[in-house]
């Protein structure tokens, strides 16, 4: 009998289980969140390392322009096949212009944008961070009165928000001549008639619009890296593990900042 008693008391108790993942859900929110005003603090105040942006600058901008090519062209050529494909069962294959740039504009060009990013740059920044943890580097700055927040984690996170929507304006152009491409030479467009009516329908608006949003993936992406990078555990498997999270968490607040800001901008009407 008292063997079963023990037996019973060592199950876990599945609302003990849940109530305990929600606290740590929460106490992990907070601490992202005080994190993310550190960094957001360090970056609106000086002193500023314009040297350590600019090289970021360099890294995550001009380093993440064949990827980003790359994605955004096929993007917009397989969404200029699929919108014709849907358009021809109603007659309206003329309509592939004008969904092809505002799908590209608004939402898949810095959506895209975001996601390569999240896995290249914020995986990389939590690596790099993440090693200089676990080697005592970060310590060091300490030690000498030099902030992490200032000289690392800030300039990353300026970085991020100038290039993102560079690269955004360079995914867009690229993505609408994708679907020029496949629209001109697959599914015989004429080439002048489908750039007026390209260049008809767009508006500042929805440009606008695709910037905000590559503003915001720029800060989710560099605070993720770099968050979880200063949360590294010591050795290979939790540097490894660091930038897997960082990867991962950059991506799913991506989209789900992405589906917040269209829910925002279809109710103010922008």
């Amino acid at each position: 009998m008292s063997n079963v008693s023990t037996r019973k008391r060592g199950l876990p108790n599945p609302l003990q289980w849940i109530g305990a993942a929600v606290i740590g859900l929460f106490a992990e929110i907070g601490r992202l969140s005080l994190f993310a005003a550190k960094v957001k603090f360090a970056a609106v105040t000086p002193r500023w390392y314009l040297g350590q942006v600019w090289r970021q600058m360099v890294n995550i901008g001009f380093y993440s322009l064949p990827v980003v090519g790359m994605s955004a062209v096929f993007i917009g050529a397989a969404l200029a096949l699929n919108i014709y494909e849907g358009g021809s069962r109603y007659g309206a294959e003329q309509f592939v212009p004008s969904i092809v740039v505002l799908g590209i504009t608004r939402e898949l060009g810095a959506t895209i944008t975001g996601l390569m990013l999240a896995g290249r740059v914020s995986a990389g920044i939590s690596a790099e961070i993440g090693a200089m943890r676990v080697t005592e580097q970060i310590d060091a700055l300490e030690t000498l009165s030099a902030s992490p927040y200032r000289y690392l984690y800030a300039p990353r996170f300026l970085a991020a928000i100038i290039a993102l929507p560079l690269l955004v304006l360079v995914a867009d152009v690229i993505g609408i001549m994708g679907g020029w491409l496949v629209s001109v030479y697959a599914l015989d467009f004429d080439s002048t008639t489908y750039l007026r009516n390209t260049i008809d329908f767009v508006t500042n608006e929805d440009i606008i619009v695709g910037l905000i949003k590559a503003v915001v993936f720029g800060a989710v992406i560099a605070i993720m890296g770099c968050y979880q990078g200063d949360r590294s555990e010591a050795g290979a498997t939790g540097v490894g593990r660091a930038a897997t999270l960082s990867m991962v968490g950059a991506a799913v607040l991506v989209l789900a900042a992405n589906y917040l800001m269209s829910t925002l901008f279809v109710e103010i009407g922008l």
